[in-house]
């Protein structure tokens, strides 16, 4: 496996980790800001690391793909 495919297989984890974090950090804008109650549980971030977790999968499809072809 080349380097690049390891990079590539890297980036889905990492998103999928940085939006598990963001989504349950504590937020400062939170804590200071009345009107924040109503904001939605994930933060600002998370729905962005979700979405390039989705998009980074591709390369970890290939390899289940690979692997469990018979």
């Amino acid at each position: 496996m080349s380097l690049a495919d390891r990079l590539s297989l890297m980036a889905a984890p990492v998103f999928a980790a940085m939006a598990v974090l963001t989504a349950f950090a504590p937020s400062d804008g939170a804590i200071l800001c009345a009107a924040a109650r109503g904001r939605w549980v994930l933060g600002d971030m998370a729905p962005m690391y979700l979405l390039m977790t989705l998009f980074h999968m591709p390369p970890w499809l290939r390899l289940v793909a690979v692997r469990w072809r018979p």
